[in-house]
């Protein structure tokens, strides 16, 4: 039972700092803290804070995430916890981002209204809208460490490691990703604050896919890598039949 209390408060914990980044990032004025509250001041520190704040990020996401770090925590604590952790440990980090990240001055673009505005924030809505809707279709209870501790007290066996192929997984292979980068930059103000963000997290994505690439062929076998062939990785559409 405390590991699936455990499990509860880190699946909150990680879906409201998971909000509240969304949130930042569309720089709502009813927050306290936003993408754009900050007055900027020391453009080359402010880089500097921004990029080791985003290898935070990466290392929680990445290392966590990789097979032998897995090996190693579940040493330490229960394997059903092991989700839960990071998990936690995500909504920790994003909160993190969003008190430290340092504002940076200048703008890319900054659309006040009209078409292009609603355009803007519409792609911004999709794209995080599209990357939920994508954890429903794996399965986002096991994505978020709430099955496994469900499993745990029930004493359940663990079901056997697989993929779908289905709605946005017949598109791209990895459509949470994709969302999360539509969610990034579609923006109607892309300041410079905004920029190193939607930036850096983009040059992680990138390179963390393909660690996560070789896990899943690792993992699902033969299947996997003929799916590979067959589904373009990010960009729908671009693989030819």
């Amino acid at each position: 039972m405390i590991i699936l209390l455990y499990g509860i408060f880190a699946y909150l914990v990680g879906l409201f700092g998971l909000t509240y980044f969304i949130l930042f990032l569309g720089g709502w004025d009813f927050l306290p803290l936003h993408i754009h509250s900050k007055v900027p001041t020391d453009n080359l520190q402010a880089w500097l804070v921004n990029i080791a704040l985003m290898v935070l990020f990466a290392l929680q996401h990445s290392v966590m995430a990789r097979p032998a770090f897995k090996q190693w925590l579940t040493r330490l604590i229960p394997a059903a916890a092991e989700r839960s952790t990071y998990v936690l440990l995500s909504g920790v980090v994003l909160l993190i981002m969003c008190y430290y990240w340092q504002p940076i001055a200048g703008s890319l673009w900054h659309v006040d209204q009209g078409l292009g505005h609603s355009l803007l924030v519409f792609g911004y809505l999709f794209g995080w809208a599209f990357a939920m809707i994508a954890t429903f279709l794996i399965n986002h209870f096991e994505l978020m460490g709430l099955q496994q501790v469900y499993l745990h007290v029930k004493q359940l066996p663990k079901p056997e490691a697989h993929f779908t192929e289905r709605w946005f997984y017949r598109m791209v292979r990895h459509p949470l990703q994709l969302g999360v980068l539509m969610g990034i930059w579609f923006t109607p103000h892309m300041s410079m604050t905004h920029f190193s963000l939607a930036l850096t997290m983009t040059v992680y994505i990138l390179i963390g896919l393909q660690f996560e690439e070789k896990d899943l062929a690792a993992s699902l076998g033969e299947k996997y890598r003929d799916y590979q062939k067959r589904v373009p990785m990010l960009i729908p559409w671009t693989k030819r039949k």
